[in-house]
């Protein structure tokens, strides 16, 4: 039995309110890494990368509404894990929650190794681990100080993005324009392309869902937001919509200015249409932001991999002792957070390419579990005062999760295989903590 003094340490702290938690997410999302990846997903998508920007907001939409609900009918820290360890059982629940450990450990790691290189290429001088040593050090501070802190730092971070890419936008339309002359722009050549298969569409559609993985992280923040069943429902489909045609406008106005996929290195594609559309002065500021976009999402990515940690620890699915940690002081998951600055020095030995190639397999198997969890309460009609009808309860998260699927399906082989492998490795360990599932995983009461 716990001791009062115990429980009362088990409050994470209610500071947020819908602009903090809608800047937590657009920061995890970094808006200006749609160019940073522009020019791979362009290859991958057959100079269709608007396009698949937009079917892949189709499938995250449907998800985010399924987000919300969930997040209202459970206002606690934890996402895809808690609420598919509520809605099925504990054993589901467990292997949901291990294979979205997959996406939230590695995607601090690969955004800190991503700044990493950018900052290397500014300056060869300086080795690559300074560089993420340093990155691991301060957001791991602002984290472990306070989420609030962090919050009113993003506000910042996520101004000089926004302005940046507009900027982006606005030059490239006025270079298409320019180029096009009297003959006029080709206003639907991004989206209309008849040559293309529509497999390589969905194929860059699954690359492209990489950068909408901030809309679910904010579920995590719930126990620190204001008035929850409100907020977190409406942060999560906006955080959404508003990434969307964020990355939508950008990957539209990109290949109006660039058509094709011819790149001197995709990788680095957008660094040559910055080039090519304002000099090297607007270079230099590029990247600029896309270093403060690395920042900013780094701080979100770590402090929802902490949460997650946090939510599975309290419910001593992981040593409790351990996981289930909140400093007496900052009121937040220092250890956990602490964790996962360790987890991110495996960047000295990786490169981006490995490090970046199973997490979207996590993800998607989060969103399925997710709009499943929504089929579910509807069919057994257990979702308390809170009516869902037909449309909301089946049709829509049934959409989602097909859309998921198919995304899921759309990965390359590495990243199928990967995810397999870390999958049955979590089997393996629920079947040792569950005496081969004959008890469920240990839970305490929320």
């Amino acid at each position: 039995m716990q001791e009062p003094h115990v429980e009362e340490q088990s409050h994470l702290k209610r500071t947020l309110g819908l602009p903090s938690v809608l800047l937590f997410g657009l920061a995890y999302m970094a808006p200006l890494i749609v160019y940073g990846t522009y020019g791979v997903l362009a290859q991958a998508s057959k100079d269709t990368a608007a396009l698949a920007y937009l079917l892949a907001l189709v499938a995250i939409a449907f998800t985010a509404l399924s987000y919300g609900k969930l997040a209202s009918l459970f206002p606690v820290a934890g996402s895809a894990y808690t609420y598919t360890r509520k809605t099925f059982n504990g054993h589901l629940g467990f292997m949901v929650g291990w294979a979205t450990l997959l996406d939230y450990f590695f995607l601090p790691m690969v955004i800190w190794l991503i700044g990493a290189a950018y900052l290397n290429t500014a300056f060869p001088s300086v080795p690559t681990w300074i560089w993420i040593v340093s990155f691991i050090v301060l957001t791991s501070a602002l984290n472990i100080v306070g989420i609030e802190l962090a919050a009113r730092f993003n506000i910042v971070l996520m101004v000089v993005q926004m302005a940046i890419v507009a900027l982006f936008v606005a030059l490239c339309w006025h270079y298409a324009a320019a180029a096009a002359g009297p003959r006029g722009i080709a206003m639907a050549e991004p989206f209309f392309k008849p040559h293309v298969p529509f497999a390589a569409t969905m194929a860059g559609a699954a690359i492209a869902a990489y950068s909408y993985l901030g809309f679910d992280a904010v579920s995590t923040l719930t126990e620190e937001t204001i008035d929850p069943k409100k907020t977190m429902p409406r942060a999560i489909l906006w955080i959404a919509l508003i990434g969307g045609a964020i990355f939508v406008l950008a990957a539209y106005t990109t290949q109006l200015a660039h058509p094709g996929v011819e790149f001197k290195d995709a990788d680095s594609a957008a660094f040559e249409v910055a080039k090519m559309i304002g000099g090297d002065m607007f270079v230099t500021v590029f990247l600029a932001g896309l270093i403060l976009a690395q920042f900013a999402s780094g701080i979100a990515a770590q402090a929802s991999v902490g949460r997650l940690l946090y939510a599975m620890g309290r419910d001593e699915v992981l040593p409790k002792r351990i996981f289930g940690f909140i400093h007496p002081k900052f009121k937040t998951p220092a250890i956990n957070i602490a964790i996962a600055g360790v987890v991110g020095l495996i960047a000295l030995k990786l490169d981006v390419a490995t490090s970046t190639s199973f997490i979207n397999f996590g993800a998607f198997l989060a969103f399925t579990a997710v709009n499943l969890c929504v089929v579910r309460i509807y069919l057994t009609g257990n979702h308390g005062d809170k009516k869902i009808g037909v449309v909301g309860g089946l049709i829509f998260p049934l959409i989602g999760a097909v859309a998921d699927i198919w995304l899921l399906a759309s990965l390359d082989k590495t990243a199928l295989v990967l995810g397999v492998i870390w999958f049955v490795i979590g089997l393996a360990y629920l079947c040792w903590i569950t005496r081969l599932f004959r008890q469920p995983p240990p839970e305490v009461a929320i």
